[in-house]
């Protein structure tokens, strides 16, 4: 029987030819309203989604031949991965596909927060030429904190370096000589908190880094640090960020991810200290086609062969829904 795949959100259709060419019924069915997208599921194999669609218990419901969620791109807040293994569904990601895309976006915010850029930006198309007010500051020889070294983790390292920082990594499930082939050094959380002049936030959403950089973290850095964040929203916890900018002790932020996205209503919106756009920390064309691909590849091998490359939840391994 060809297996039936449901798209539920924009993913490329470069990869989503992948799929097609090997057989597959694709559903394209990006942007349906909820209800919409619960009556679709009846008879679907598989459900491929991004951001925007959440997998919770009320669409696995709806979803009763479903063996297969997949996501293209990185995180997985919005999919619920505990009741998808106790039902036998295996959940798949492609957290390479964007890894040199968010890491150049993490490097660019460096750069608008060094030398305020989107500030004086605005202040030139509003007539203003403040070229004393922007005055920046260099970035060689800066320190830069990165927490977490995974994959995009590790290729800011890479950039940080080459551009001549030095760069302290905290990240107890690496190895010390790991982190120095990268470029970065090694260091413990108060080293880097006390240390670095920028720190930037790489890490998955979960229960152990929800709300990560708090007010007891703040009050470790030295004043003046500057803050990126463009890892998942709430890992930077935005009332602890809102309380240390109005300090003074944080001197400015970058931040890509939110709470709650949209953030109408957030008061770093009303901060001038704060860069803040709309979760494009993955929003290039390449980085779009690769995550893309490198799902659609995952959802052949799984149906093909049964190959579980990359699966998320391992504890489904040996008990996965048989296919009907």
């Amino acid at each position: 029987m060809t297996q039936r795949i449901l798209v539920a959100d924009d993913i490329s259709d470069v990869g989503l030819d992948v799929l097609r060419r090997a057989g597959f019924q694709v559903l394209a069915r990006a942007g349906v309203d909820r209800g919409t997208l619960l009556k679709s599921l009846n008879d679907v194999d598989a459900l491929l989604v991004r951001s925007r669609t959440r997998v919770t218990t009320e669409v696995l419901d709806a979803a009763p031949r479903l063996r297969l969620v997949g996501r293209a791109g990185f995180g997985m807040d919005t999919i619920d991965v505990a009741e998808a293994t106790e039902r036998g569904i295996a959940v798949f990601h492609s957290p390479e596909g964007n890894s040199t895309t968010a890491a150049e976006f993490a490097v660019g915010l460096l750069f608008s927060l060094a030398r305020h850029i989107p500030r004086a930006d605005a202040a030139m198309r509003d007539g203003r030429w403040d070229k004393r007010r922007y005055r920046g500051m260099e970035i060689t020889g800066k320190t830069l904190g990165v927490i977490g070294m995974g994959n995009v983790g590790r290729a800011v390292v890479e950039r940080a370096s080459a551009l001549q920082m030095r760069v302290l990594v905290h990240d107890p499930g690496k190895a010390a000589e790991d982190i120095r082939a990268a470029g970065g050094q090694p260091a413990d959380w108060e080293e880097l908190l006390g240390s670095s002049d920028f720190i930037t936030v790489h890490v998955a959403s979960g229960p152990s880094t929800q709300g990560l950089l708090d007010d007891d973290a703040f009050s470790r850095m030295r004043d003046g640090v500057r803050i990126i964040s463009c890892s998942r929203g709430g890992v930077v916890g935005e009332a602890a960020l809102v309380r240390a900018v109005r300090s003074g002790r944080v001197a400015g932020a970058a931040v890509d991810v939110f709470e709650e996205e949209p953030p109408w209503g957030s008061e770093l919106l009303k901060l001038p200290q704060v860069i803040v756009t709309p979760h494009l920390v993955a929003s290039t064309f390449e980085a779009q086609i690769s995550v893309a691909v490198h799902l659609a590849e995952r959802v052949r091998e799984f149906f093909e062969r049964g190959a579980l490359d990359g699966l998320v939840n391992q504890g489904v391994t040996g008990r996965l829904r048989p296919a009907e």
